[in-house]
């Protein structure tokens, strides 16, 4: 048997959100990313105007808002190409930008439409920790969908990483925020980065604990990657950051899967920047075959998520 056909038969080493969901509907579910429109409080003045130093104009999304498809447009771009590799199931992802900054009435407005989308099962909810209050927390928990998330930039546990990186927030922030969602009854979902400037594994690894302390249900990894048009892109043009190789990332989180809580549902292992906005490292554009690379680390050390958790 090949390496590779062995780690097909293995169980898998941490808790994917594939698997979630196949247990949950019984076949695949795909998350499909849209562009709402909404903006940041980091963005338009209210805290700043140039962003978190590695966040381009796009904020993080497709650019098909940009380019004059409505979210029904979006949907259908997306669906039909899931479609034809058989999937059936969608979960609508809020992702560019702040998508709870704003009058709810907005918010209001976009759930409706989501909730119209065909195949539609779940709706996730990207944002920032100072951008959601009760009652917009509410107004999502109360929508039809089975599947009801909320995401939470939080990039790092470390306040002196956050002002670091013009996050603009704090940990308390976000402390504050995951617990209101969830006591809304929304499912948590926190991103984290690794590589970010300042940090090395041990700050990482102390946010992954941090984390697995708070009323999340899931986590999403990054690797701190230099998209174009950013600040972060000046820092790595004049050689004042250095990207973390892909070696040392695996290293990171195979490390940072073994203390993160074995329930936590891993939404995403490593990031997915689109080639005409990487600048580096390349190795980002390689998110299945980092995967790969990772689950097999584990294996190697024979090692699964959770088994060195406080939780267990």
């Amino acid at each position: 048997m090949t390496a590779r056909r062995a780690r097909a038969c293995e169980p898998p080493r941490w808790n994917r959100l594939s698997g979630y969901f196949l247990r949950r509907f019984g076949e695949r579910v795909r998350k499909i990313p849209l562009d709402a429109g909404f903006s940041c409080p980091n963005r338009d003045g209210t805290l700043g105007r140039e962003g978190c130093i590695f966040c381009n104009a796009q904020g993080s999304g497709t650019g098909l808002g940009e380019n004059g498809l409505d979210l029904a447009g979006q949907w259908e771009f997306w669906r039909t190409q899931f479609q034809a590799k058989g999937v059936k199931l969608f979960m609508a992802y809020l992702q560019s930008f702040s998508n709870t900054y704003g009058p709810i009435e907005r918010l209001a407005a976009v759930l409706d439409a989501l909730a119209v989308l065909p195949g539609i099962v779940g709706l996730s909810i990207g944002t920032r920790p100072d951008c959601v209050d009760r009652e917009k927390l509410e107004l999502i928990a109360k929508q039809p969908q089975p599947e009801r998330w909320i995401e939470f930039g939080a990039q790092s546990g470390n306040d002196a990483t956050l002002r670091r990186i013009r996050r603009g927030h704090d940990r308390a922030g976000v402390e504050q925020a995951v617990e209101a969602a969830a006591a809304a009854g929304l499912k948590v979902c926190v991103h984290l980065i690794a590589g970010l400037p300042g940090e090395g594994k041990n700050e990482f690894l102390d946010s992954v604990r941090w984390i697995s302390g708070q009323a999340v249900s899931g986590v999403k990894f990054h690797c701190l990657y230099v998209c174009r048009d950013t600040f972060l892109a000046d820092l790595f043009t004049r050689g004042e950051f250095t990207p973390i190789s892909r070696d040392s990332y695996i290293d990171i989180m195979a490390d940072a899967l073994v203390v993160l809580r074995p329930d936590i549902i891993v939404h995403r292992i490593a990031g997915d920047p689109s080639c005409e906005e990487l600048l580096a490292p390349e190795w980002a554009l390689q998110s299945s075959d980092t995967g790969n690379r990772l689950a097999a680390e584990l294996i190697r050390r024979d090692a699964r998520q959770g088994e060195k958790s406080a939780s267990r």
